[in-house]
């Protein structure tokens, strides 16, 4: 029979190394979920900022307006930033579907 002790399954076997795993899949799938964390955690903070601006007392306009704008520049950089991570430049139309929830923001406090 066999002289070998039976190695145990779940160690490694230098004789017979377990095959590689389909990288080109795995990054991509890496990719869509570090993006789609990305951007949702940064619009989660745009939206945040909106509230907060809408919520502060109608005196301090201009203190409204300024979270607006910086809603707005996080809104973007969030997209921005989805579109780094599957290195594709992030100068594209898109971006201004980061300054929407600055701009409906900026309606409800205006108005």
């Amino acid at each position: 029979m066999n002289d070998q002790p039976r190695r145990p399954r779940h160690l490694m076997d230098p004789d017979n190394p377990i095959r590689p795993v389909n990288d080109k899949s795995l990054t991509h799938v890496k990719q869509w979920v570090a993006s789609v964390l990305v951007v949702f955690t940064v619009a989660h903070l745009a939206v945040g900022l909106v509230i907060g601006a809408v919520a502060i007392d109608p005196i301090y306009q201009s203190s409204r307006i300024g979270l607006c704008i910086i809603a707005a520049a996080f809104g973007v950089l969030g997209l921005a930033g989805g579109f780094l991570i599957h290195r594709r430049s992030p100068l594209t139309p898109w971006l201004i579907l980061g300054m929407l929830p600055a701009a409906v923001g900026l309606w409800i406090v205006l108005r």
